[in-house]
């Protein structure tokens, strides 16, 4: 059975979701929806599909089997209602929504509409990351005792838009947008949930209404402690790297470049075979949710702990407590 699939937003990540689409025969990509008229037609105009100024007016005439929402944070309860009411399955993409509150809003409407929604939690598909999975089920190394996930990148960069420094529309800053890959990361590779969050974050960007910096300690429901250091002020080396040290080993993984393990000395590369390109695995989960029930990784209950987990470190900045991810501080 094949699918039609149209893309509501038509930035840089619609493209990478058309790429995939390409590369798959279950799947046909019919439209692509944007509020610039000029961006909607050169992404249609590129993969051969139809362009539309309101997705909403997209839906209603190309009747899409699945919907890809690929919008600014605070669009995405308001589109994902939409869609699941018009009885589309959804891909969405991370992180779900601006708080926990909208995320259980998007959840009450994907199940009365009785459809299928998945968030596009993409650290699950990466061939490294999916090969250090492996070695931390397999206990190559011995027990998993703590993470260290460090991120450095120039956030204040022109080429972001404008939209991610504003508080309101993008939930919060470096920590909302890329801590969120963090902790999905630190929960995907463990299998376990985080409980208990202490962080700091700093504001000193030249522009918005957002952190440019956060530190966080987390504990797991397994015991495990991490740590997520992230900065977004220029002029600093830019670093991806998550740290796992076992009782008889260490692994440093920099996700997307390559794999390293120690035992003792200096590290060592570790080969990993290159898989199919991770959007076009997590287009072949949500098929097999819609198919055959089978609920991906990054299902919408967990999409929802990822962002409580972020929540939890802007409580914890705010109050100077350290905080459980239900709500309350720790005593």
């Amino acid at each position: 059975m094949g699918y039609k699939v149209a893309l509501v937003g038509g930035g840089g990540i619609a493209v990478s979701h058309l790429e995939a689409l390409r590369r798959m025969e279950e799947l046909d990509a019919v439209a692509v929806a944007d509020i610039s008229k000029e961006r909607a037609e050169s992404v249609a105009g590129r993969f051969g599909i139809a362009a539309y100024t309101d997705y909403r007016d997209m839906i209603e005439r190309e009747k899409p089997d699945i919907a890809v929402v690929t919008l600014p944070h605070f669009l995405h309860k308001e589109a994902s209602i939409h869609a699941a009411e018009a009885g589309c399955h959804l891909l969405l993409e991370k992180p779900m929504a601006l708080d926990a509150r909208e995320c259980d809003a998007i959840i009450a409407a994907v199940r009365r509409a009785g459809v299928r929604l998945m968030v596009g939690h993409t650290q699950h598909y990466i061939a490294h990351n999916r090969a250090a999975k492996r070695i931390v089920e397999e206990g190559r190394y011995g027990k998993l005792v703590m993470i260290n996930d460090v991120r450095h990148v120039n956030y204040y960069a022109d080429t972001r838009p404008g939209w991610f420094f504003e508080k309101a529309k993008a939930g919060g800053g470096i920590f909302m947008n890329l801590g969120s890959h963090s902790v999905d990361k630190l929960q995907w590779l463990t299998g376990s949930r985080v409980e208990q969050v202490k962080a700091a974050v700093s504001h000193y960007g030249a522009k918005g209404d957002i952190e440019g910096s956060g530190l966080a300690w987390l504990r797991l429901a397994n015991g495990v402690p991490a740590t997520i250091s992230q900065s977004g002020y220029p002029g600093g080396v830019s670093r991806n790297e998550t740290e796992l040290v076992f009782t008889g080993g260490m692994v440093k993984l920099m996700t997307g470049q390559g794999l390293w393990a120690s035992e003792g000395g200096a590290y060592v590369e570790i080969p990993v075979e290159q898989e199919e390109l991770p959007f076009v695995l997590q287009f072949r989960d949500l098929v097999r949710y819609i198919e055959e029930g089978v609920e991906p990784s990054s299902s919408m209950d967990y999409s929802r702990s990822v962002v409580a987990v972020v929540e939890a470190m802007y409580r914890s900045h705010e109050t100077g407590t350290e905080q459980n991810v239900a709500g309350e501080a720790v005593r």
